[in-house]
């Protein structure tokens, strides 16, 4: 599976100068509203030392990494979710994402206008969690209006329906994103998958900051911190404008320079870790001579649907997964050699996949 993140904010916070960067896809980045009209969508290989690892342990002609999409979307400004400034497009954007990338402006910059005239990541992220709540609470209504005229005739489940969408409703209505709202039992969990609401998404915020101010940030992103900490949301500081300098080096050279600004990872490295933590996604491993290939999945997923990510033979004739922990193939330096040592597991339709695993499926079909 892909990871889709929407990357989104106000107009002049820094989005398609990150986006730039994590992608080289060359989205125009300007210093006015709604450069980026229609959604710039970019694939990244997701970096993982321990794929190379096995490659080379494995001598393999080929490596394929996993990759997430990086999709920046249209800056919106207040009124969006009644079609002001781009929100239409943006909105319709938002949908087709997996997780959100709040950038949040957290840097003095008397020479980027800002919006709404000065620096303020509280009243920001209102701005936008705001837009995205009201256009949920007019899906809610409508919903709403709609199941309570076929409830009139006394159907029992279409009044808990009824009751679940007033509960909802109010619960949008004090401010609240979806991604707080408890579900009580699976028709719930089934009517609120059905209404496709934006603020279910999970958001991880960004918080761009000034070199100066890396690695920790500053009071700014102080102030994200305790609203991401309310939602139970993640938090990544970085600045686009380094990660625009890291870009347009020759690989080899950007360990040394980020040693030299104090960094142990990119910013593009620790936002793909936030996100997979977020999405609760774990990578697995399939490794021989011809390739080396990286596998993103969900965490808790079974042998069978691991093998379904492959091709979808594999998990219709799945037989078995013989397996090596991560650790284990290190050690012993081969296949082979794992196996002969007892390390490689044979597991069954049952087996949870754990992140690191290197998998051979055994199938028929």
């Amino acid at each position: 599976m892909a990871l889709r993140c929407g990357i989104v904010g106000l107009p002049n916070v820094g989005k398609s100068t990150l986006f730039n960067a994590l992608s080289s896809a060359g989205a125009e980045s300007a210093n006015y509203p709604f450069c980026t009209i229609e959604p710039n969508v970019g694939i990244v290989p997701v970096p993982d030392e321990r794929l190379w690892k096995l490659a080379e342990l494995a001598g393999s002609a080929s490596v394929v990494p996993a990759t997430i999409e990086f999709v920046d979307i249209a800056g919106l400004v207040a009124g969006a979710s009644k079609g002001e400034g781009l929100g239409n497009q943006f909105l319709a954007h938002i949908r087709e994402v997996d997780a959100i990338l709040h950038v949040v402006r957290c840097f003095e910059d008397e020479n980027v206008v800002h919006v709404a005239g000065s620096v303020d990541p509280a009243r920001d992220i209102e701005i936008i969690e705001t837009e995205l709540l009201l256009k949920d609470l007019e899906s809610i209504e409508r919903r709403l209006e709609r199941t309570a005229r076929q409830a009139k005739g006394g159907d029992k489940k279409l009044r808990a329906e009824v009751a679940f969408y007033e509960r909802l409703r109010d619960h949008v209505s004090e401010g609240r994103p979806v991604r707080t709202f408890e579900v009580r039992d699976d028709d719930e969990a089934a009517w609120l998958k059905g209404l496709f609401l934006l603020s279910t998404k999970p958001v991880l915020y960004v918080a761009n900051v000034a070199e100066g101010d890396l690695p920790d940030g500053n009071a700014y992103v102080d102030v994200v911190r305790e609203i991401a900490a309310r939602e139970g949301a993640g938090v990544v500081v970085v600045s686009a404008d380094l990660e625009a300098q890291i870009a347009e080096l020759p690989p080899e050279e950007r360990a040394e320079f980020l040693a030299a600004a104090g960094l142990e990872r990119s910013g593009l490295e620790r936002l793909i870790r936030a996100a997979y933590a977020l999405l609760g996604l774990i990578t697995f491993f399939t490794v021989g001579p011809k390739e080396s290939r990286a596998w993103t999945i969900r965490r808790g997923t079974r042998a069978p649907a691991a093998a379904g990510e492959i091709h979808s033979d594999f998990e219709r004739g799945f037989i078995r997964a013989e397996t090596i922990k991560y650790e284990d193939y290190v050690r012993y330096g081969s296949e082979a050699r794992a196996r002969e040592a007892g390390a490689m597991r044979a597991e069954g339709k049952e087996y949870v996949v754990q992140d690191g695993d290197v998998i051979l499926f055994r199938f028929n079909v």
